[in-house]
């Protein structure tokens, strides 16, 4: 009897042995793939923030170097969530449709100004169905080609390239009508050159073809594409705004190029549901204000060369419309395929 009382004892303490073991394994996975925001403190509510965009972008990339300083910032763990699709469709959708509580948000970019004179039809109107709360900054843009295909080293290159040879080049961008797409296709009217576009679903499978030599152009933010400018495996042409970006200096910009014409920037706000109750957004704003105003923070969008200055929610609003108007006119200019 004894026997099989320690037999049974043994298997019991082995079988609780096991269970612990699995536990601290799946605790022990948790911490691995949890973002560290989520880990920062304890609570039982977190923050989500919604991307429209997919991991690796421009504005996953700001808003991942920003996240411990904004969980700090608003009380809670941030959580981020990438859903791209559709030109940031598909996450804006989930973002209306949330309770406007100040739990769920989203980082948006010019994006959500573009689909709208894209798409036919939107399952949410992009200016009554959210709460604009600040423009965060701006991003610079570079026009960049796979050198091992492309032997151009600047503006003046390429369009000789281009104009050479009008049908063997193409260009890759995020999505139809993104300002991914946009961008490069403003490009090519500035220099009067073709080229055929190839859009991808997101900016992760845009860049590895342009590394990998299926496509031979693209314009990016600056943040996605640093690694690849380092390494060689992508090589940068000019930059898209109207003055050279202190985190690469070397790269002169498309317009002090002979096309001073071109200027574009990407620029990334924060935006909730409709109807989020004035308190919380000036609780959200003076949040993100103070998230990327920290050290850590400052010094990581300094070295991605991103321009920092967060409006009000008021500006905010305004710019969305005006952007909104002028993108129609790019779309229109630039004869995208509405779908």
């Amino acid at each position: 009897m004894t026997d099989q009382t320690t037999i049974r004892n043994t298997k019991q303490t082995t079988r609780r042995q096991t269970l612990q073991g699995l536990g601290a394994l799946a605790f022990g996975s948790t911490l691995l793939s949890t973002p560290l925001a989520l880990l920062a403190q304890p609570s039982d509510k977190v923050v989500r923030f919604i991307l429209p965009v997919g991991a690796g972008s421009g504005v996953d990339t700001i808003v991942r170097a920003a996240s411990l300083a904004l969980g700090k910032a608003l009380g809670h763990p941030v959580v981020i969530e990438n859903q791209p699709g559709a030109g940031g469709i598909v996450g804006t959708s989930t973002l209306v449709k949330s309770a406007p509580d100040g739990m769920t948000l989203s980082v948006v970019s010019n994006n959500h100004v573009i689909y709208p004179s894209v798409y036919k039809s939107l399952p949410f109107d992009p200016i009554a169905d959210i709460t604009p709360i600040t423009i965060i900054g701006t991003t610079p843009m570079v026009l960049v080609v796979n050198p091992a295909k492309l032997p151009v080293s600047n503006v003046r290159e390429l369009v000789a390239l281009l104009k050479a040879k009008p049908d063997a080049y193409n260009y890759a961008s995020s999505g139809n009508g993104t300002i991914l797409h946009l961008a490069a296709q403003m490009f090519l009217d500035e220099a009067q050159v073709k080229a055929k576009h190839i859009p991808y679903k997101g900016v992760g499978p845009m860049v590895a073809d342009l590394i990998g030599g299926q496509v031979d152009i693209g314009v990016l933010a600056l943040p996605s594409i640093q690694a690849h400018l380092k390494s060689g495996a992508l090589r940068a042409i000019g930059v898209g705004g109207n003055a050279r970006t202190a985190a690469a200096p070397d790269i002169p910009t498309i317009a002090e190029q002979g096309l001073p014409n071109y200027n574009l920037e990407g620029w990334f706000a924060v935006i909730g549901p409709a109807k989020l109750p004035p308190a919380e957004v000036k609780r959200i704003h003076a949040a993100v204000v103070a998230a990327y105003a920290a050290p850590e923070v400052k010094d990581a969008m300094l070295k991605q060369g991103n321009t920092i200055n967060p409006s009000s929610p008021e500006f905010a609003a305004q710019y969305f419309r005006t952007e909104l108007a002028k993108y129609a006119q790019l779309v229109k200019k630039g004869g995208v395929e509405v779908q």
